[in-house]
């Protein structure tokens, strides 16, 4: 018999945040944390020749300012070449006109940084050249956690820097490096509110260690760039540096803590570049592959070979053209298996590089709050407008080939262009279909726009098989830091009349001590994206976000940075306004000086569901009905840039019928920047009401890296389900033997751990691709 929470259950919950609150005001809010201890003057001497050393006026005289009182920096012009190995020895660097005056927005937010840090800016016709000293007064202290491309920046230190080639203060690219010369590279749209990690250019970086810090020399090609040519160009442009023994982030131009680098309306101007600059950006990538693959259970190996290609051409210098003609997705990693505990259908995110690439372009919605426990924003989990796992994919997880695309994405006009199409071919009973995306966006006011987008599927087969999506949204921002996000969404489909539609609205206030978000979502009974991702139809969910964020400066002494008392509540109603779902989410956190976090939550749901569905092979049906139970949560982690950390997540309480014991843990070992184990386990222990119900699901995994250098490692995910004793093995090599160009291998094998002798799947792929610039 199912279990509905009464109303005081449910909203018991809320009487924790008013007890909150009192903690939160209860405290000094004006008290300092203590200063750190003073830096160590034994290193003051500069190792570089460069004319700026500690004690010098370039890090703490007043800045340059532009006239619209913006922080300025001047690009020198290279006289002769620079060579980037990261000694700083050239000319250039000891008459170029330097900044410092680092501030932080971690842990102390406007205050000076604790180490020095100089940065010049350099040009010649074909590059721009970086080069910064980054002092360190405990060199020995550095941490190094990987040195892999696109690392994880978060988890060491670091040097980061932002161009905003438009000047639109909105719009960027992000190039990072670590002490031992790692890459990582991103574009950034709309201030963050989409971010494509898997933006990849030529560019080269190399760094040094010094007595007293180490240095950076970077070289960005500008054809590697978009910009608009002529006249006085004046580019956003922002430094970042991360001191991990601290937990410091400090920027040049400063940025609030609740922001990050993204936040390019907070950058700087960079001055002093040509009015043009020479090369096109022509790239042209072949590659060659091979496989043998055996079914699980099947007997024989199957050779298959493969050629294809994709162009990247800039059209103009604010146009990208790409073109992929039988796109090839081997190298792409496996899906990591999840446990299931709920009514739908498990969500897998896109991993393949060609619909990674400029993503966000196409994205409608606002980012999700960036809570500093998830660090990457992340789409409304009801809906998700345009979700490419939709094109070459089948519900299934079988690949469907693809013919060819081509992709357009980046400025004309004032505008914000993306537009994106796909031809896949026929398989089985999927027959061949065209895949195309249209998206438009024009730039208002500060922080604001306004756009619109056009998506159909259309068969080959069929002119009157297809489905049509085609909506406007709108991004409006008050005050810096409130938000509105709207947008209005209709799909047409034969056979299908009236309800197809879906809209939402919200606002957002995101600041140092307060954070809130609240809002709508409602989707027509007859909604169908079939390019889409969303969970039901027929609902309107009501949602709201708020916490705060107290820092106490007696708390500092014992490791204590920040509390988060904060409540999530999501309220799920149809059409005719019977409440089908709702969930709160009252939780307390605690963020480490370290790094490390803490949460306790209560957790309240309730579910109407309207058809049986299985919850665990093997066991009976959760029946129809209204089910409510209660969770207690415990999650946390500690410090991840040391040798061996932890994370874990346990859940007590309700679930739907009976009771569960829920446990998510992992653990970490790093001996060096080369090598990381993660283990990991999941398991839920549920005893629900019936006979045969109760049940035990779990799930056990093993992920293996190793860095040879910067341009080769090698990766291995494992995973193992005790329940059906199966074991998947993904193993991939990555040789980066040349800018953009790839040698893959990729080991994948199925097997079952039983006494039936069934014969293991297995696939060996190996994949070469050369890049040729022109």
């Amino acid at each position: 018999m199912s279990h509905v929470i009464t109303t005081q259950e449910f909203f018991g919950g809320w009487l924790a945040l008013p007890l909150l609150c009192l903690t939160c005001v209860s405290v000094s809010l004006r008290a300092q944390i203590p200063d750190l201890p003073a830096r160590d003057s034994a290193h003051a001497t500069s190792q570089s020749g460069l004319p700026c050393a500690r004690s010098s006026s370039c890090a703490r005289a007043q800045p340059r300012r532009s006239l619209d009182g913006r922080m300025e920096i001047v690009a020198a012009p290279a006289a002769g070449e620079i060579r980037i190995d990261g000694l700083l020895d050239e000319e250039v660097w000891r008459t170029a006109e330097p900044v410092g005056a680092f501030v932080q927005a971690e842990p102390r937010e406007g205050e000076p940084a604790t180490e020095i840090t100089e940065v010049r800016v350099a040009y010649d016709d074909q590059n721009l050249y970086i080069g910064a000293y980054l002092r360190e007064s405990e060199p020995r202290r550095l941490v190094v956690a990987e040195i892999r491309k696109d690392y994880r920046e978060e988890t060491q230190d670091g040097f980061e820097v932002i161009l905003d080639t438009f000047g639109d203060r909105r719009n960027g690219y992000v190039f990072a490096t670590n002490p031992e010369g790692a890459r990582s590279d991103r574009q950034v749209a709309n201030e963050g509110r989409e971010i494509n990690v898997s933006w990849d250019a030529v560019w080269s970086v190399r760094t040094r260690r010094a007595a007293d810090g180490w240095t950076v020399e970077m070289s960005i090609p500008f054809r590697a760039l978009r910009f608009n040519e002529g006249g006085d160009r004046v580019w956003g442009i922002n430094f970042s540096r991360r001191i991990r023994r601290k937990n410091e982030i400090d920027f040049w131009s400063p940025v609030p803590r609740a922001y990050n680098l993204a936040r390019v309306s907070l950058a700087g101007n960079l001055t002093g570049l040509p009015s043009s600059s020479s090369g096109r950006d022509l790239r042209i990538k072949p590659y060659v592959a091979g496989r043998t693959v055996r079914e699980t259970g099947g007997s024989d190996f199957e050779a298959k070979g493969d050629v294809g290609a994709d162009l990247k051409y800039g059209v103009t210098r604010g146009l990208t053209l790409d073109l992929t003609v039988n796109p090839d997705f081997a190298q792409a990693e496996a899906d990591e298996q999840q446990v299931n505990l709920t009514q739908f259908s498990q969500f897998f995110p896109e991993k393949r590089e060609f619909f990674l690439e400029n993503s966000g372009v196409f994205y409608v919605g606002d980012a999700a709050r960036n809570n500093r426990v998830v660090l990457t924003p992340t789409p409304d989990e009801d809906l998700l407008l345009f979700f490419s796992r939709r094109i070459g994919l089948a519900d299934d997880g079988r690949e469907i080939p693809i013919i060819g695309g081509a992709r357009l994405t980046g400025n004309a006009a004032g505008f914000g262009i993306g537009a994106l199409t796909m031809q896949t071919k026929r398989l089985d009973e999927s027959p061949s279909n065209n895949y195309t995306v249209i998206r438009a966006r024009r730039n208002l006011f500060s922080g604001s726009d306004a756009g619109a987008i056009f998506m159909m599927r259309q068969s080959a087969d069929s002119s009157g098989d297809y489905n049509r999506v085609y909506g406007a949204d709108a991004n409006v921002r008050f005050f810096r830091r409130l938000d509105w996000n709207s947008y209005a969404i209709g799909t047409a489909t034969p056979g299908i009349s009236g309800g197809q539609y879906a809209a939402r609205t919200s606002l957002n206030w995101e600041g140092n001590f307060f954070h809130g978000k609240g809002g709508v979502l409602q989707i027509g009974e007859n909604f169908n994206d079939e390019l889409g991702y969303y969970r039901r139809t027929n609902v309107r969910k009501w949602f709201t976000d708020i916490g705060f964020r107290p820092r106490v400066a007696s708390l500092a002494s014992v490791g204590i940075r920040e509390m988060h008392p904060h409540i999530v509540w999501d309220y799920y109603e149809n059409l005719d306004r019977q409440m089908v779902g709702k969930r709160l989410h009252t939780g307390y956190t605690v963020f480490l000086n370290n790094g490390g976090f803490g949460e306790l939550s209560y957790n309240p749901q309730f579910q109407l569901i309207t058809a049986p569905f299985e919850i665990h092979a093997g066991t009976p049906p959760i029946p129809a009905g209204s089910w409510g139970w209660n969770e207690y949560q415990i999650f946390g982690s500690t410090d991840p840039s040391r040798m061996l950390s932890f994370s874990l997540r346990a859940i007590a309480g309700g679930l739907w019928s009976g009771t569960q014991r829920t446990v998510n843990g992992n653990v970490t070992v790093r001996p060096s920047y080369r090598f990381r184990l993660t283990g990991g386990i999941q398991r839920t222990a549920a005893k629900l009401d019936g006979p045969d119900a109760d049940f035990v699901a779990s799930l056990v995994t093993l992920r293996t890296n190793y860095s040879f250098t910067t341009n080769m490692f090698v990766d291995a995910l494992s995973q193992y389900d005790p329940d059906r004793k199966q074991l998947n093995a993904n193993v991939r090599f990555n040789l980066i033997h040349h800018p953009l160009s790839d040698l893959f291998v990729v080991f994948n094998e199925q097997r079952f751990l039983t006494d039936e002798g069934t014969t293991p799947g297995r696939s060996v792929i190996v994949k070469f691709t050369q890049m040729m610039a022109f």
